[in-house]
């Protein structure tokens, strides 16, 4: 369990192995992203549930979130042409989160409980289709900016790099945001891309 770990509260979920493009304005995540590449750092990544912190009796009180979230590692970052600091997150091992307060800057924090990183598991001759879209979607423009280096031995990799590509509903990807569902994953996967496919 690790106290005052800083979040960083999204409509969009960052999976294990995923990468993300953030841009940054707001002080208090400017002065965290600072500190995160000053010292090697990280921060969480969890799903924005309703609103944003609101002031109640004198107070902040912290959004609604998700119960998991991932550890989010920065990975690039430059000046964008509009002036920002843009960022690139990849997701590590997921987390659980308690206890949310606002700190003084603003910054949302949370007691974490970190679930072990995830072993890596072969992937199946019934999961090589798969792989096939995510092949065929890192040569698109968007994605090769994103840099992916996925490990196509590992199930883990192929599903979760997938997931986060494809244009498909935020709480399905929270509900697949969970250490012991490789199966199920793959399975959503395929149905989803048949859906995808079929439209």
């Amino acid at each position: 369990m690790q106290s005052d770990y800083p979040l960083f509260p999204l409509p969009t979920t960052l999976l294990p192995y995923g990468k993300m493009p953030l841009q940054i304005f707001e002080q208090r995540y400017l002065k965290l992203v600072k500190q995160c590449m000053r010292e090697g750092s990280t921060f969480g990544v969890i799903q924005l549930v309703k609103g944003s912190e609101v002031m109640k009796d004198g107070r902040r009180v912290p959004p609604i979130v998700a119960e998991r979230g991932t550890v989010a590692q920065i990975v690039d970052w430059d000046q964008l042409p509009n002036g920002l600091l843009g960022i690139t997150l990849q997701g590590q091992n997921t987390f659980t989160a308690s206890n949310l307060r606002v700190a003084e800057d603003g910054l949302v924090l949370c007691d974490a409980e970190f679930e072990s990183e995830l072993t890596p598991s072969p992937l199946l001759d019934t999961w090589e289709g798969l792989a096939e879209v995510l092949e065929s979607l890192e040569t698109h423009p968007h994605v090769e900016r994103l840099q992916l280096n996925v490990d196509y031995r590992d199930a883990w990799q192929v599903g979760y790099h997938l997931l986060q590509l494809l244009p498909l509903d935020e709480s399905l990807k929270l509900s697949l945001l969970a250490p012991d569902s490789l199966e199920r994953l793959m399975t959503t996967l395929d149905q989803e891309l048949t859906q995808l496919s079929g439209e």
